[in-house]
């Protein structure tokens, strides 16, 4: 059966945000800010890991992975216990996901206009 071409391409355009470190090592992008988001919705690492279907082992190693990065603490830990333990986001890592966020939609706003801008030249 021979194939059909399109007369009309539809072309969409993606892109990803992280921030690294100077030596290119990925600090925090969408995986991590919604790591990040999860702990701080459900108050546990391990909850947060299921959530995003990874494992702990994974989701504990690239939070350890930003923190050393970045120099400092994302989550309070409280070891479990009869009631199990906790973690709970630092003030920094709130306000990491905040900018985050922030940053985020400025990129998305200034993309969808070059991106606009793009399409009126072909």
């Amino acid at each position: 059966m021979a194939r059909i071409k399109p007369s009309h391409i539809e072309v969409l355009l993606n892109y990803k945000l992280w921030l690294s470190s100077v030596t290119g090592e990925g600090i925090i992008e969408e995986d991590r800010y919604e790591l990040l988001r999860e702990i701080h919705k459900k108050g546990s690492l391990s909850a947060a890991a299921k959530e995003l279907g990874i494992s702990y082992r994974k989701a504990w190693g690239d939070l350890k992975k930003a923190e050393q990065l970045l120099g400092y603490e994302l989550t309070v830990k409280k070891r479990g216990g009869a009631s199990g333990g906790c973690s709970t986001l630092t003030d920094k890592a709130i306000k990491l996901l905040e900018a985050y966020k922030a940053l985020h939609v400025q990129m998305d706003d200034a993309v969808e206009k070059a991106y606009r801008d793009f399409k009126k030249k072909l």
